[in-house]
């Protein structure tokens, strides 16, 4: 057996299992709280989920995935085979649990208690990345934006509506656009863009593999270490000593960070604790040569897709695809980005792309798992941000970092609570 560092005794020994964005910005927490960190996942820094997202760090978001009446919706995106929302039969009755959590908690009176319990974790992020990034010579990977939603009627950007109304209530700075308005700020966009709700002072990532990788390297240089494991069992011990058993030996701490992303229900389950957690699996394309450059970040609010550009092209993504871990990419997903992104952007080039698939970490109501573990008091969760990972992760590292060296919060963490879906 091998340890976090020389004895798994020492109560400032830390491991963090997964070396996603969360789980990244968990260890650079803990180095700030003096504890000695080692990171384990199969996979190198920001690699998956981490590495193909959409670049959005979004630190007003506050609106959850489920709302009033989307449920009538769901039929309609099911047989829209280039639609935004797929589900492999096959699976439908191990989702159906989770489905039944998700549609309840888009219930009105849930809404305000869920939209404070996400600002409250993404608010800080820009903050907290442009410290983290300072004096790396990579600053420049988290770039100040607008994130537009557009839409292709006049009438779409409506302020009245339900989202925007809950953005509002918490003074999230939205203006609204239309006509050749949103064609003066982005001016690639398609004539046949008519309107745009416009959240400002946002930001985004020109490239979020990199991103992460250099966060790693920061930490790495303060001293983390960076395993190529596959954990496969996390064991409490004795003495609150945690073991993490992995494909090529064991590691031992007193503290465990459990920030795994979808695969996080799975190391939780011999434990006896189930949460409902999907792996809401996203596909990209990426255009390597587009001919053109955005300046801000771009939401089509009728194919509930984002695009924005990187330093390796122009990004396309979204989709929520359910069929498991274990399935197969079905990169059909992927394609139908080419058509949705001509429809947006008339000038791009599409001729050179490569697309790409990842599983988000999505809870029923769109707010993340942190805490400790019933029953298990040193080990925490960092996980389950869905679409928002790369805008909490600096937030949740601060909290999980907080709650391991015994501080106290100055917020409720009930919101957070892994066993919230309960009863």
């Amino acid at each position: 057996m091998t340890s976090a560092k020389k004895s798994g005794a020492d109560s400032k020994q830390a491991i963090v299992i997964g070396a996603g964005i969360v789980g990244i910005c968990s260890a650079l927490a803990l180095q700030e709280k003096g504890f000695h960190v080692s990171v384990i996942d199969r996979d190198g820094p920001a690699e998956g989920a981490s590495y193909g997202n959409s670049g959005v760090i979004s630190p007003w978001s506050c609106v959850p995935q489920s709302l009033p009446g989307l449920w009538k919706s769901v039929p309609k995106m099911l047989l829209d085979r280039s639609g935004p929302l797929a589900i492999r039969w096959s699976y439908l009755p191990r989702l159906t649990p989770w489905l039944v959590k998700f549609i309840s908690a888009g219930a009105h009176r849930r809404l305000p208690a869920t939209a404070d319990a996400m600002l409250a974790v993404n608010r800080p992020c820009v903050e907290i990345y442009n410290r983290l990034l300072a004096r790396t010579g990579d600053e420049g990977l988290v770039r100040d934006c607008l994130y537009l939603h557009v839409y292709r009627t006049p009438g779409g950007a409506n302020r009245d509506d339900l989202p925007w109304r809950l953005s509002r209530e918490r003074g999230v700075p939205i203006e609204i656009l239309t006509g050749g308005e949103v064609q003066e700020v982005e001016p690639e966009l398609s004539p046949q863009i008519k309107s745009a709700v416009v959240f400002k002072q946002s930001c985004r990532s020109v490239n979020p593999g990199r991103l992460g990788k250099v966060l790693a390297a920061r930490a790495e240089a303060q001293g983390a270490r960076f395993l190529r494991e596959t954990v496969e069992k996390i064991v409490p011990g004795s003495g609150g000593v945690t073991r993490v058993d992995t494909g090529q030996g064991s590691h031992s701490a007193n503290t465990v960070i459990l920030a795994a992303g979808a695969w996080s229900a799975r190391l939780l389950a011999p434990l006896g604790v189930c949460v409902p957690l999907e792996a809401e699996r996203g596909y990209h394309l990426m255009f390597k040569q587009p001919g053109l450059s955005l300046a801000h970040s771009i939401m089509d609010m009728e194919r509930h897709c984002v695009t924005s550009s990187m330093e390796t092209g122009l990004r396309i993504g979204g989709t929520a695809e359910f069929a498991g871990l274990d399935a197969a990419p079905d990169y059909r997903r992927a394609r139908v980005f080419k058509t949705h992104a001509k429809a947006l952007l008339p000038n791009l080039n599409t001729q050179s792309s490569e697309q790409w698939m990842g599983a988000r970490p999505s809870t029923p109501d769109s707010v993340p798992f942190i805490g400790a573990v019933p029953g298990h008091p040193r080990i925490f969760c960092a996980f389950g941000h869905g679409h928002l990972g790369l805008t909490g992760a600096p937030m949740t590292g601060r909290m999980v970092a907080a709650l391991a060296a015994g501080e106290p919060l100055n917020m409720d963490m009930t919101p957070y609570a892994l066993d919230r879906f309960n009863g």
